[in-house]
């Protein structure tokens, strides 16, 4: 712990709040987590994106210190001690002690010193702290004391979740900054990682979890420039935006420490009492996934139309309304067969490709289980404000990732399966509703209910199933186990359905215009049944579906 009073320093005091394996809950220094990593079960952020956010720095720290890895060969190395190199991370980290030091006078971490406005105005803390939501304090317990001050080691993690998540929108017009009209900075976007579809991979411990997400030099993935550096390594900003030759970004080290924002927080090492935060180094999203190993990628017709090129690629952002496991296609690297498709609509992140390179290769054992977490932000009104954080998470085996098994292929048909299976129930629904006499959007908006509550029906029941597959299950038996458990479900949910429609429906009514049809509850079961079975045909349990019924059913 640092002895002078004038300075925090993010390498020896406490600022990273872990879990440990044990349970315990604790707030440790950098050294100290890279010395426990193996003893620490994960990093327990105020919210997902500051883990995130911590977890970019802490691997670019990792990165410059074991210069690399360079190859497969020298991360091997590293999988197998069962401790992390401390020596050389001390080693590393002391040649930038005072860059690590968030009060120094000169090079405060993360910031600009002596950064200020035209007019020196007063800054609180509201813009720096994620949860507070910014000019409207509410649905918050941080009021009076608890928002005119904070801890610097609670002041260092929000000031990494801001260089990360910033929200967009009118900032502080810095002195220095060209771009500046009338005292007032405006909107370049949020931070990189707020852009992102934000993927990482965990393991049984943070060691483990460091090391899973630490893609060596050579990975064929990822390019990395030889002017690629942590922010730490470069002369420290002034309040203006950096020259793209000078600043890049050139490869993950210099995206994993992006400088947003440009900042200053006021205070001392008792307390920091406000954050002065301006626009700081914007960036394009096209065609950085040879960069970014964190997040999946999507082509975009907008982009290749505005920049004249085709494929663009832009990060693959999470939807808040799905879970991870109906999207696990895009996460999953392609089967052998079709690896290196190109144009394809999806790619999948650089990390879950490197995972499944090191299970190829079997420096991962085969029945070892990783976990694919998934995190991000969504942003509202001109991504000014953070409406919502994303944080999902699934448990697998690793052979999931090999490239030739079949338990990609297992898991993507199973979760189409259920898609398929969710659909004959949204058209169930609608049914019902022409049924009983809903017009307009009655019947759609029927339909949306009964899906969501059959994906939350399923959202447990696929991730219980999920984790129980490992390198030797059957998988003929595994995805008729799979469509059994759905075709049950969705039987219960279609007769709760049924039960609550209601008189009108049962009676039934002609519905259309020159070809009216005949729709009632009776016929809108046996249909959904027949549709179900259809859907699903290696269900055992009986659907009832042989009924022999001429008429056509209605789409929802």
């Amino acid at each position: 712990m640092s002895d002078n009073p004038s300075t925090f320093s993010l390498i020896d005091d406490p600022w990273i709040v872990v879990l440990y394996r044990t349970g315990v809950q604790d707030t440790i220094s950098v050294m100290k987590l890279f010395a426990e990593a193996g003893e620490i079960r994960a990093i327990v952020g105020d919210l997902p994106t500051q883990t995130f956010a911590i977890l970019r720095l802490l691997l670019a720290i990792l990165h410059c210190s074991v210069a690399g890895p360079a190859d497969e060969t020298e991360w091997r190395r590293l999988w197998r001690s069962p401790r992390l190199p401390t020596d050389d991370i001390g080693g590393y980290l002391a040649g930038y002690r005072d860059r690590f030091d968030l009060l120094h006078p000169v090079t405060p971490f993360y910031q600009v010193a002596g950064l200020r406005t035209a007019k020196d105005e007063p800054v609180g803390l509201e813009r720096l702290i994620a949860d507070v939501p910014n000019g409207t304090p509410y649905l918050t317990a941080r009021v009076g004391a608890a928002l005119s001050r904070i801890t610097p080691a609670e002041a260092a993690r929000w000031l990494v979740h801001c260089q990360a998540y910033d929200t967009s929108g009118i900032k502080s017009g810095a002195v220095g900054d060209p771009r500046v009209k009338g005292g007032k900075g405006y909107p370049i976007g949020p931070g990189w990682c707020g852009n992102l579809g934000g993927i990482f991979l965990e393991g049984a411990s943070l060691r483990e979890t460091l090391l899973l997400n630490l893609i060596p030099e050579d990975f064929p993935g990822l390019g990395r420039g030889d002017a690629d550096a942590p922010v730490w390594e470069r002369d420290p900003m002034g309040a203006a935006e950096q020259d793209i030759r000078a600043r890049g970004p050139f490869g993950p080290l210099s995206l994993y420490t992006w400088q947003s924002r440009r900042i200053r927080l006021f205070g001392d090492a008792e307390a920091i009492t406000g954050a002065l935060i301006a626009n700081g180094d914007k960036l394009d999203t096209a065609d950085r996934h040879r960069l970014e190993p964190l997040s999946g990628w999507r082509r975009s017709e907008p982009r290749e139309k505005e920049l004249k090129r085709s494929p663009v690629y832009v990060p693959a952002r999470h939807d808040p309304a799905r879970a991870l496991w109906r999207g696990l296609e895009t996460l999953l690297p392609a089967p052998a067969s079709a690896a290196g498709t190109a144009g394809a609509a999806h790619l999948a992140p650089p990390v879950t490709e490197w995972l499944a390179r090191i299970r190829y290769h079997e420096h991962v054992a085969r029945d070892a289980r990783v976990t694919v977490h998934a995190v991000g932000a969504a942003y509202g009104t001109q991504q000014s404000v953070i409406d919502q954080t994303i944080d999902d998470a699934l448990t697998m085996t690793v052979q999931v990732f090999h490239p030739d098994a079949g338990l990609r292929m297992l898991i993507v048909s199973s979760a189409g399966d259920a898609d398929a299976a969710v659909k004959a129930l949204r058209v169930l629904a609608a049914n019902l509703a022409r049924a009983a006499g809903a017009k307009g959007d009655g019947p759609a908006d029927a339909a949306g209910r009964a899906a969501d509550t059959a994906y939350a029906v399923l959202d447990q029941q696929f991730r219980h199933w999920l984790g129980g597959l490992g390198p030797d299950t059957d998988l003929a038996a595994a995805r008729s186990d799979w469509q059994g458990t759905v075709q049950r479900g969705l039987l219960r949910l279609g007769a709760d359905l049924i039960r609550q429609a209601g008189p009108a429906a049962w009676t039934g009514r002609e519905i259309g215009g020159d070809k009216p049809q005949f729709i009632c509850a009776p016929l809108a079961e046996i249909w959904f049944r027949r549709r179900l079975h259809r859907e699903l045909p290696l269900a055992l349990a009986d659907t009832g579906a042989a009924q022999n019924v001429d008429t056509e059913e209605v789409p929802a």
